[in-house]
């Protein structure tokens, strides 16, 4: 049986104050209750070391949203595996649709992150999603085809196994526009075959798959009802404690 893993987004927000003010709110709306999933929040790297400290004994794990390809050296700005593994991370994201629009990342450079998250021993969330018009143009299993052998392209069974895919139709992240939970599980479906082929089926059953894509409080329970959906990887809800508590809890 695969857990459920609800892992938060935040992409460019929050400060210190507002990241101690977020986790204070989710340790307290999460506070006795009974959850069957994974807990994650992917602060900016600026909050990260904060957040650490105020999870600690808790039930929430964190996540790093992006990572370096390059372990040192001249390359201002980023970050490496490393580092995030020495903050205390468990989970990065890697290859999140903002990344491959704005900074041209490929489905070469997101599996190269990807094995160097594995090689640190930390679990790499790797997103893939087709665009509007690809849906419209009825290629979306082509495309989920393409970057899911991609992303995976000489990875071990064993490292796809420690991996978790995010399913993120990029028309739906941010546009307040959800996929159907048929849409949705069509689209996991599509996912895990190519992993079986690519691996086997026992390895494609035992293979994390996130839908993220405006997943919200009101949406989540029948997204995450759906077979092949484990769990969500939430954008804007989860950046207020209540609405990702209670994405959380509809598990």
């Amino acid at each position: 049986m695969r857990t459920k893993v609800i892992a938060g987004n935040w992409k460019m927000n929050n400060d210190i104050t507002q990241t101690t003010e977020l986790i204070n709110g989710l340790k307290a709306a999460l506070a006795g209750k009974s959850l069957n999933a994974t807990v994650v929040v992917c602060p900016p790297f600026t909050s990260l070391g904060t957040a650490q400290q105020l999870i600690a004994g808790s039930v929430i794990t964190l996540g790093a949203q992006d990572v370096s390809l390059y372990d040192s050296g001249a390359y201002t700005g980023e970050v490496s595996v490393g580092m995030l593994k020495a903050v205390g991370c468990t989970y990065v994201i890697v290859g999140h649709s903002e990344r491959r629009q704005y900074h041209g990342e490929t489905n070469e450079i997101i599996n190269q992150k990807a094995k160097k998250v594995l090689a640190g021993g930390l679990i790499p969330i790797i997103c893939v999603g087709e665009t509007l018009q690809e849906r419209e143009q009825n290629i979306t299993d082509t495309v989920l085809t393409t970057q899911t052998t991609g992303v995976l392209a000489g990875l071990t069974a064993e490292q796809v196994e420690r991996s978790i895919i995010a399913y993120e139709p990029v028309w739906a992240i941010g546009t307040g526009k959800t996929a159907t939970k048929e849409q949705a599980e069509q689209a996991h479906v599509v996912i895990r075959s190519v992993i079986a082929s690519l691996y086997s089926p026992a390895t494609a059953d035992k293979v994390v798959i996130q839908y993220g894509g405006s997943v919200k409080a009101d949406n989540a329970k029948e997204l995450l009802s759906q077979p092949n959906i484990d769990g969500a990887l939430v954008g804007g809800a989860c950046l207020k404690a209540d609405s990702f508590a209670s994405i959380i809890t509809a598990v």
